[in-house]
């Protein structure tokens, strides 16, 4: 079914999308938000750029956007595909608790704030180019892997990194010299199994977005992880 956004409205759009069971392709989208919020069923394209909250509380369903989001991709989601061909805003996985994002180009701020895995489900986001500010801000779970492709000299993440930090883990194609970390967590080489974790989502995010993983594979990961399980012990008084 092909839905042309051009003149609806958000609500509007949504209500055309709930209102069949076939997979959908939307044309025309320009900023309308909100688009496929807990979906649990279908495959969505998206011709255009898509408003805030693209997918939040996504349940299962496949989103692909073959351009830009906003900010806020997959708050909150649950389960299910996003696919995006350009460049997110900030905080796209808010608080995401499953599935999966893949992001052929850059994030903003606040990237993975507040991810978590929720009993069986561990959440996973590769973002193929570089990150703003406070990338995995509060993180309690999941996995968030940063390539930091064709970012030339540029930095690939921004300040404060994992500020908060308390599970999870962030790989990052970079030796991150120059990069400060805060105290509760480390950030070291990657290796072992981890190696091999990188591996497979390298392999993943190059399939569908036609790069040569091994090339990729042949620079240096550093691993971040929580020193303690809970950061926030000093704003606390022991009875």
């Amino acid at each position: 079914m092909i839905i042309d956004a051009k003149e609806l409205d958000y609500k509007q759009l949504n209500e055309a999308l709930r209102s069949t069971d076939a997979d959908c392709t939307i044309t025309n989208c320009l900023g309308q938000r909100f688009i496929a919020s807990g979906m649990s069923d279908k495959k969505i394209t998206i011709s255009g750029v898509p408003g805030n909250a693209l997918g939040a509380y996504l349940n299962g369903a496949e989103i692909e956007v073959a351009e830009n989001a906003q900010d806020a991709v997959g708050d909150t989601m649950n389960d299910g595909t996003i696919t995006i061909y350009g460049n997110v805003g900030d905080a796209v996985g808010y608080a995401m608790r499953g599935g999966k994002i893949l992001i052929k180009g850059n994030a903003g701020y606040r990237a993975g704030i507040h991810m978590k895995a929720y009993k069986e489900k561990h959440p996973t986001m590769i973002i193929g180019g570089r990150c703003g500010s406070f990338l995995g801000e509060y993180q309690a779970g999941g996995t968030i892997l940063v390539l930091g492709i064709g970012i030339g000299d540029k930095r690939i993440v921004g300040n404060y990194p994992s500020t908060g930090m308390h599970g999870g883990k962030v790989y990052i194609r970079s030796d991150c010299k120059g990069i400060r970390f805060p105290k509760q967590v480390t950030a070291r080489p990657a290796e072992g199994d981890e190696i091999e974790e990188i591996r497979t989502l390298t392999e993943e995010y190059c399939t569908v977005f036609g790069y040569n993983a091994e090339e990729l594979l042949e620079s240096p990961f550093t691993v971040v992880v929580p020193d303690s399980k809970n950061p926030y012990k000093q704003m606390y008084v022991a009875n």
